[in-house]
C-alpha cells in the first residue's frame, strides 16, 4: 500500500500538466478578429445594396410623381380644351357683332363677361393683319395677290381669329394672305 507520502512507483506517472493556454488564445483571437472583420464587410456590403436599393426606389417614386403630375397636367388641359372649343364660336359670333356696332349694353355685359371667364381659363386670341403667315396657327383661306409693304407672306384679313390655350392651338386663325412683290431678276428666269 502506498502513502501519500511515498514516492510513486515507475508504474505510476504523475498526470500530466495540460500545455500552456497561450498558443490557443492568440489563436482564438485571431479568429475572432477575422470573423469580426468578415462580419463587417458583410454589413458594409449589405448597407451598400440597401442604400442603392433605396436610391432606386426614390428616383423610381420621383419619376412617378411627375408622371402623374404631368399626366394629372394634360388630362386638365384637355378638359380645358374640350369645354373652351366650342365656345370660340360664340366669340366669333360676338365679333361679327361688334363689326355692325355697338353692342346692347346688356349683351355688352355678357359679352365681356364671357370674355373674361374664357381669358381666365387661358383662352387666348391671336391672329391680326399684318402677322407674318405661319402654316402651324393660320389657316390661308386665299391669297389675294401681292404687296410691295411685306416681304413674306403676310395675313392681310382675318377672316376668324385664332384661339390658343398656352401654347396649342384650339383653332388656327383663318386668314386671307399677300405675298411680296416678285423681284424682276425672279421674273426673268
Amino acid at each position: 500500500m502506498t502513502h501519500a507520502h511515498d514516492e510513486p512507483t515507475p508504474d505510476e506517472t504523475p498526470p500530466e500538466e495540460p500545455p500552456p493556454d497561450e498558443p490557443e488564445v492568440d489563436l482564438d483571437l485571431e479568429a475572432e478578429e477575422a470573423e469580426t472583420e468578415q462580419d463587417a464587410v458583410e454589413i458594409e456590403t449589405e448597407l451598400a445594396e440597401r442604400t442603392a436599393d433605396l436610391q432606386r426606389l426614390q428616383a423610381e417614386f420621383l419619376n412617378y410623381k411627375r408622371r402623374v403630375d404631368r399626366d394629372r397636367e394634360l388630362v386638365r388641359e384637355n378638359a380645358t380644351y374640350a369645354a373652351l372649343a366650342p365656345i370660340t364660336e360664340v366669340l366669333d359670333t360676338i365679333d361679327r357683332a361688334r363689326e355692325h356696332g355697338p353692342l346692347d349694353p346688356g349683351l355688352q355685359a355678357v359679352a365681356e363677361q364671357l370674355e373674361r371667364v374664357v381669358a381666365r381659363l387661358g383662352l387666348t386670341k391671336f391672329g391680326s393683319p399684318g402677322d407674318p403667315f405661319d402654316p402651324t396657327i393660320h389657316e390661308a383661306l386665299s391669297h389675294i395677290g401681292e404687296d410691295p409693304e411685306v416681304s413674306v407672306t403676310t395675313c392681310k384679313v382675318i377672316a376668324k381669329s385664332g384661339y390658343k390655350i398656352g401654347h396649342r392651338v384650339v383653332r388656327a386663325a383663318q386668314v386671307l394672305v399677300v405675298d411680296p412683290v416678285q423681284q424682276q431678276e425672279e421674273q426673268q428666269e
